[in-house]
């Protein structure tokens, strides 16, 4: 199921920390080339880059910020240089900046959208071109249940996380006769570092909300996309997997 994914070429936005880093690993792992981006911390890239070990498999980083479209323009031409072409594209990169409307400052609003949906939309119109010139790929959106149920205090996360969800719905028909699909995956509680001051493991208040008694490794959400990316999905497009240990049940 995952033998034709061998040699193709991903790229991935945030992928030096989280769950970004997790796909870049997993994806490395099953013969995948990597291009993967990230908009802090080159050192963190640089240690990725560094742990991996996967003979006849090229992971390169780019340093690219979501709110900037000439930026974003720029890296996808090296990329396409780079690798002679881009097949599949997973939109893993968000930020959250929390607080209540009331509270909330506009800057904070539209960082949000502008990076975790506007930024999706900007990337991904640079890359479909590739896609149709080869009549096929895959798309990834990391989306959130927060874009499901609502989350209090994360009015701008949610927003942009639904946004996502809508996105997706909408590509996935106007790509599908061009051989491409399209699909998100809406994460509960991840151990990354966006939750990073909650403990939910030892929270029963949090615990008790989730089925399976555990938040996911980021891990469980990587192996998601790879069969998403995969053969196995191939009769999949416009939906979104909720991976969330059965929370939003």
């Amino acid at each position: 199921m995952f033998d034709t994914l061998k040699g193709k070429t991903v790229l991935v936005t945030g992928g030096n920390r989280g769950i970004g880093k997790s796909i870049v690993k997993l994806l490395a792992q099953y013969g995948l080339n990597v291009a993967f981006t990230y908009n802090h911390n080159e050192a963190q890239a640089i240690e990725l880059i560094n742990s991996l070990n996967f003979e006849g498999v090229s992971v390169h980083p780019y340093k690219m910020n979501l709110e900037n479209e000439e930026e974003i323009y720029t890296v996808v031409e090296r990329i396409e240089a780079d690798f002679g072409g881009i097949d599949y594209l997973v939109n893993n990169a968000g930020i959250i900046r929390d607080s209540y409307m009331l509270l909330m400052s506009t800057s904070d609003w539209n960082k949000v959208l502008s990076t975790d949906l506007t930024g999706t939309f900007l990337l991904t119109k640079e890359v479909l071109p590739l896609m149709l010139a080869k009549k096929s790929g895959a798309i990834v959106n990391i989306s959130s249940i927060a874009g499901l149920v609502g989350v209090e205090g994360q009015t701008n996360y949610c927003a942009a996380k639904a946004g996502l969800i809508g996105l997706t719905k909408a590509l996935a028909k106007e790509v599908a006769g061009k051989g491409i699909r399209v699909n998100a995956i809406a994460p509960g509680y991840v151990e990354t570092d966006m939750i990073s001051g909650i403990d939910i493991n030892s929270n029963s208040e949090y615990l008790e909300k989730i089925p399976l008694k555990r938040v996911a490794n980021p891990d469980e959400i990587a192996s998601v996309v790879l069969f998403l990316l995969s053969e196995g999905a191939s009769y999949m497009t416009g939906t979104t997997i909720e991976v969330d240990g059965g929370l939003t049940n």
